[in-house]
């Protein structure tokens, strides 16, 4: 991994672009990005323990620009499953959105997997990549499952971090995992405690009612998703790493686009450009109950003028427009300045070097603490 993680340029280009929705439903709060016409039923992206909403943003930019709605969700701060089904349940409700087609991976597609079991009215399609049925294997491996709520925050990254596959990688498979580890970074200690304790929580898959033919399994590495869906469709990819939706997203695009397809999802390239003003923003119960947060919307959104540009007019570049492309574009040339890149820089180091020092001294203590109480009675016995 490098030294100091530095943003790809479409990832700077997305954020300008493409705001983040924040609402509070009852005692959680949700943080998702909706992009893309509303009048499609909504590809809804379930991200990893290491995940955030943000891990999907190549699939926004790519699948709303063919027409394609898609809503790239955080997992909230849910401590069991029971929990999560009826979060989740709640929050589709707040915005507005009955049927959906969930993609999820690792963590994402054993909740979407549980969703799909206990709401099977609500959900018409899955995508699965590198999921699994069962947690037992987690808890097995994870004996302080029952103190992670307790846990520091630097242990618990520690931990979510060790799970990642490094090593000499090819450049863009590295590129994914700086990615990732740089959003793990912006997770708080209850985020990452939650995200554990659902991993080691007692629960498996049940029978789905959905039928097989409307599952689409990509690059799966535990066989026995494959052998409980027969029929699913299999959609290989020749590499990627842990996260091939940020190292191969071109291939990945591809197997989603080709799935709503299958399953009877018709996109709306003509309502890219010159959304209706109905269609504008997230969900309509948002526009209704004034929920929105805006604090991460583009700049010309919170000025508020009266320029009638809707959220769903992305000014994408070309298809076969690379990073290197976006990189030199007027827009992403102010994105950052050196000062805010060496600040960045300096607290990446300093945390790091905090913890490496906090890890070394816990080894330490039990043996100082092991040696003052034997000085302490070694003292009484001369006395």
């Amino acid at each position: 991994m490098k030294g100091v993680f530095s943003a790809p340029g479409d990832y700077i280009h997305f954020k300008s672009q493409v705001p983040l929705h924040k609402i509070p439903i009852y005692s959680k709060q949700w943080r998702y990005y909706d992009f893309g016409p509303k009048v499609v039923p909504p590809l809804i992206c379930l991200p990893g323990t290491a995940g955030t909403t943000d891990v999907y943003y190549k699939q926004i930019l790519s699948l709303s620009m063919k027409g394609y709605r898609v809503i790239s969700v955080d997992i909230p701060r849910v401590w069991n499953h029971h929990e999560w089904i009826q979060a989740f349940e709640k929050f589709l409700d707040a915005i507005d959105v009955h049927h959906i087609h969930l993609y999820g991976t690792s963590l994402g597609g054993f909740l979407a997997q549980l969703f799909a079991q206990h709401r099977p009215r609500r959900v018409r399609s899955l995508v699965l990549s590198n999921t699994f049925l069962e947690t037992s294997s987690f808890s097995a491996a994870m004996p302080w499952a029952p103190i992670v709520g307790w846990t520091p925050a630097f242990l618990l990254k520690r931990y979510v971090l060790t799970g990642i596959r490094d090593g000499p990688h090819e450049p863009f498979i590295a590129d994914s995992v700086d990615f990732v580890v740089a959003q793990v970074e912006t997770l708080s200690r209850e985020d990452l405690a939650s995200r554990l304790s659902l991993t080691v929580d007692a629960a498996s898959v049940g029978p789905l009612l959905l039928s097989d033919s409307l599952i689409t399994i990509m690059d799966q590495l535990k066989d026995q998703v494959i052998e409980r869906y027969p029929g699913a469709r299999l959609a290989s990819l020749k590499t990627g790493g842990d996260f091939p939706f940020l190292s191969r997203p071109d291939e990945v695009n591809l197997h989603l686009q080709l799935h709503l397809r299958r399953v009877g999802v018709e996109a709306r390239p003509d309502l890219v450009i010159g959304m209706p003003k109905d269609g504008a923003g997230g969900s309509s119960s948002e526009q209704k109950n004034g929920r929105r947060d805006t604090d991460d919307a583009p700049e010309d959104d919170k000025r508020g003028s009266g320029s009638t540009s809707n959220e769903n007019e992305l000014p994408l570049a070309p298809e076969g427009t690379d990073t290197q492309n976006l990189e030199s574009a007027p827009l992403l040339l102010n994105g950052f300045n050196s000062n805010e890149q060496t600040v960045a820089a300096n607290k990446v180091l300093s945390n790091f070097t905090c913890e490496f020092i906090i890890l070394n001294l816990l080894h330490l203590y039990p043996g100082t603490l092991y040696s003052d109480w034997k000085c302490r009675n070694l003292d009484s016995l001369c006395r």
